[in-house]
């Protein structure tokens, strides 16, 4: 028995996702006193970094038909080492990838999934995760009866832990299937970190008017190291491109820190980011349904706030 997790690793580099379901699979390994397994595919830079975050080894599966992802041949390939391994869990992050393949995994290995966990096992009786439902409103545990469990773990839910050595990466030979589809063009955002990965968020809505006033919150992002967000309308009228735009009907986010600016706070935009850490609000409606959910509330204009935050961050940061 052991525990395997699949360590995303897009363009060949190790994804922030991937080193905290490591760092989750490595705890769960140890409640069931079996060993860590990291699975990487295609051609990773440095895989044995892995180690240094729980894995007591890593495999490594290449081919020229894993250059492209593709969720039928990702997920035959890991189903394929899961059962090599003789893993009993299976672990992916909840990201646009792990939510593609959980499925299929799950029928590939007849097993029982959970999808988005935030907790650790109880292993009192049984199996049993927990993870966030109703967007956030409740808590529900789910007992997985099946000998081979499938997990996902939710974005943000455990910070990756440095908590061994780096380890060699082995070589793991499995059939790689050919894929169905065929890719054409890849089109990728560069340079900002992804929002289901972002730690400090800066998000915007209508209230600024326009498109040519996202400097003020740009120029926030920058100074903090955030990534930038919007509300719906944002997106739909084309101020901002749909990628950004968080909440039920967009990405939803868990980071650790979510500041709000000039939204209302409509129930659908709050399913999205209700699970953020810390959340400040700036309206000038002081009846805005986002101050009942902040943590932190500035009841001002955000053509006045802002400008005067971000110059008191750059202050702050050159004296520290």
């Amino acid at each position: 028995m052991s525990v395997l997790v699949y360590a995303e690793s897009p363009k060949g580099q190790i994804k922030k996702g991937a080193l905290e379901a490591v760092s989750y699979a490595s705890k769960v390994a140890k409640l069931m006193g079996v060993d860590c397994q990291a699975l990487t595919l295609g051609t990773i830079e440095d895989a044995g970094v892995l180690g240094q975050y729980g894995a007591n080894k890593v495999y490594n599966v290449t081919s020229d038909h894993l250059a492209n992802f593709d969720s039928q041949v990702y997920s035959s390939v890991i189903a394929g080492a899961a059962e090599k391994l003789g893993a009993s869990v299976v672990i992916v992050a909840h990201s646009a990838t792990g939510k593609s393949i959980l499925g299929r995994l799950a029928v590939k290995l007849k097993a029982g999934s959970v999808a988005g966990v935030n907790t650790l096992p109880d292993l009192t009786d049984g199996f049993t995760v927990g993870k966030n439902v109703f967007s956030g409103k409740a808590m529900a545990h789910f007992k997985i009866s099946s000998a081979v469990k499938v997990l996902s773990l939710m974005g943000n839910a455990m910070a990756p832990e440095m908590q061994g050595e780096k380890v060699a990466v082995e070589s793991l030979d499995l059939a790689v299937p050919a894929g169905k589809v065929t890719v054409k063009e890849v089109k990728t955002i560069e340079g900002t970190v992804p929002l289901p990965e972002a730690e400090l968020v800066v998000s915007a809505g209508r209230g600024l008017k326009g498109p040519e006033n996202w400097g003020i919150i740009e120029e926030l992002a920058t100074e903090m190291g955030a990534t930038t967000a919007c509300s719906r309308p944002v997106a739909d009228t084309g101020w901002r491109p749909h990628h950004e735009h968080v909440g039920q009907t967009g990405v939803a986010i868990r980071p650790n820190l979510y500041i709000a600016i000039c939204i209302s706070g409509a129930i659908q935009h709050l399913a999205g980011v209700n699970s953020s850490k810390v959340i400040v609000v700036v309206n000038k409606d002081p009846e805005a349904p986002f101050f009942k959910a902040a943590d932190y509330g500035v009841c001002g204009d955000l053509f006045d706030v802002i400008p005067r935050f971000t110059e008191a961050y750059k202050k702050f940061k050159a004296a520290n």
